[in-house]
């Protein structure tokens, strides 16, 4: 009998034991389990720049959106030198209009980017429609197979290419965004009354950049040109899109990197803006 009991009493601590055991087991793997999860990071991309700039003259005047085309992870086109990127150049040319146009004291500044970052379309656009922007300048580099095309252009909005070359260049700066489709007949005829009035603005800025370009730096033939340009259309204000040069042209390429030659497509690209906003001021 009593060795019995002591068997049963054996087994009793051995099936506890086990439990015991069993019980630990899980929890070890429980918790190497939840160790190798794997984490989950979301990107969440830096908001746009709604920084104003300006002088204490300027409280009150309207807002010039600057546009510094490409940044982050786009590049834009490289120079024909190799060690240079469009997005340095933008971004080095809208902070020198910048701070001319603060300088001079007749128009507040706002930049879609003051750094090196990735901003879509829509998001460059954005920034001038949250401020009530007066008008949209993006800034940007051209580029193209012939090593010997150079000078300067300037395209506004429209939706009909002026020429292969601009609805071609348009369709590549669109690549991805996605155009809304109009709310009603109503929306729809009042959106396009106010399209045409964008559009007829948008030339009459881009006349007004060619005219005070000329004679200061070199300009393409025809350098107003115009197309259907996305970031130009949700800007929802009067917009132009500058290509100060050729990156891949040597002779265009050592003049962009020049400070007194980006001096001179600053103060024009000044001008031409005072000039605008002040005319229409009259209206």
């Amino acid at each position: 009998m009593a060795t019995a009991t002591t068997s049963r009493r054996t087994l009793a601590g051995a099936v506890a034991a086990a439990v015991a055991a069993s019980a630990l087991l899980a929890t070890i793997a429980a918790r190497s389990g939840a160790t190798a999860q794997p984490s989950l990071t979301v990107h969440v991309p830096p908001p746009a720049n709604d920084r104003i700039y300006g002088s204490p003259l300027a409280r009150g005047r309207p807002i010039v959106v600057i546009d510094a085309g490409h940044g982050g992870r786009d590049p834009g086109a490289k120079g024909v030198s190799g060690d240079i990127a469009e997005k340095d150049l933008t971004l080095t040319l809208a902070r020198e209009l910048r701070d001319d146009l603060v300088k001079r004291g007749r128009v507040r500044v706002a930049m879609t980017r003051d750094d090196d970052r990735y901003l879509t379309l829509e998001e460059r656009a954005a920034v001038a429609r949250r401020l009530n922007a007066a008008m949209f300048v993006s800034l940007h580099m051209d580029s193209a197979p012939n090593g010997l095309a150079r000078g300067a252009s300037v395209y506004s909005l429209s939706d009909i290419a002026s020429d292969a070359e601009a609805a071609h260049f348009a369709a590549a700066q669109n690549a991805g965004t996605v155009t809304d489709a109009p709310g009603g007949p109503v929306q729809a005829i009042l959106s396009d009354l106010a399209m045409r009035s964008q559009m007829s603005a948008s030339a009459d800025l881009a006349s007004r950049l060619v005219n005070k370009a000329v004679g200061r730096f070199e300009l393409r033939p025809q350098p107003h040109r115009f197309a259907a340009f996305h970031v130009l259309r949700r800007a929802a204000t009067p917009a132009v899109l500058f290509e100060a040069g050729y990156i891949s042209n040597a002779d265009d390429e050592v003049l962009l990197r020049d400070a007194w030659h980006r001096s001179a497509i600053a103060l024009a690209l000044a001008q031409a803006i005072e000039a605008d906003v002040a005319a229409r001021s009259r209206h």
